[in-house]
């Protein structure tokens, strides 16, 4: 579909439509549409006279996380908190196994984010393992952990509030739904998801769980956050080196792809 609505525009030798298509799961014809046209107006914008891949990669980041935030000021002090943070996650997200491979990080407010890092599934992905949800769980604590081993607990930011919401509810999803603890068995629990479309709703299924499932649901998916989050310590205590040479190249270049990551760490 992408290649339908690249024969519109000039392409530069370094497109890569498979490469593009990892980066847009989910999305309609429509929506490759619109990021083809969205790519040809940047490059039109710069006086190209054909689109590359960097187009297609700001375009990309435009339509998934709103466009880049150049005018928002952000002191020395911010900038480097934000590259240590995003440079957490990529080095978890390496280290770790179960983890999408690594695609870009950024520290370029986008939307509401400061900072992004993003990884690729290599096919489509019709469900998760195990272990690969684990994986994303300590990835996602990698920036909050980052933080705490630069800056010291008491300077630990507000920045991991979305990361921890993700993995709280990714965490419960595990115990009530999907089945994945040992203490609580292949069970649905009502009211495990957050999901319910209005409160009468959520209270009425809330009440079917007797007070001791409710506590052990609690105490499960506490074990399960806590030792992911043990593991993104563990992993960027081991490779302090790595991320400080990372979140340095991210304040001189503010965003790496895949390959410049690993140059870097070499």
């Amino acid at each position: 579909i992408l290649r339908v609505h690249m024969r519109k525009v000039p392409l530069a030798p370094d497109v890569d439509p498979k490469v593009v298509a990892r980066g847009t799961p989910g999305f309609s014809g429509a929506d490759l549409a619109n990021l083809v046209n969205e790519a040809a107006l940047i490059a039109a914008r710069a006086n190209k006279r054909v689109v590359t891949m960097s187009d297609f990669e700001s375009a990309k980041d435009k339509v998934l996380m709103g466009a880049e935030r150049r005018s928002m000021v952000m002191t020395e002090d911010e900038k480097a908190l934000t590259a240590y943070h995003e440079a957490g996650h990529a080095i978890v997200s390496i280290y770790v196994k179960g983890n999408d491979p690594l695609h870009k990080v950024t520290i370029i407010p986008r939307g509401r984010a400061m900072g992004v890092t993003m990884s690729l599934p290599e096919r489509d992905r019709y469900g998760y393992k195990k272990n690969e949800i684990l994986g994303r769980l300590a990835m996602m604590f990698g920036g909050r952990i980052a933080e705490e081993l630069i800056y010291g607990a008491d300077y630990v930011t507000t920045g991991a509030g979305n990361d921890i919401h993700q993995a709280t509810d990714l965490a419960r999803r595990m115990v009530t739904e999907w089945g994945m603890s040992e203490r609580l068995g292949p069970l649905r629990y009502a009211g495990g998801s957050d999901q319910e479309v209005f409160l009468g709703d959520q209270l009425t299924r809330e009440s079917q769980l007797s007070e001791h499932t409710a506590r052990l649901i609690d105490q499960e998916v506490k074990r399960i956050v806590d030792e992911q989050e043990g593991l993104a310590r563990q992993v960027l205590t081991e490779h302090l080196d790595d991320l400080h040479r990372l979140a340095n190249a991210l304040l001189e270049y503010e965003s790496l792809t895949a390959e410049e990551i690993q140059k870097v760490l070499a």
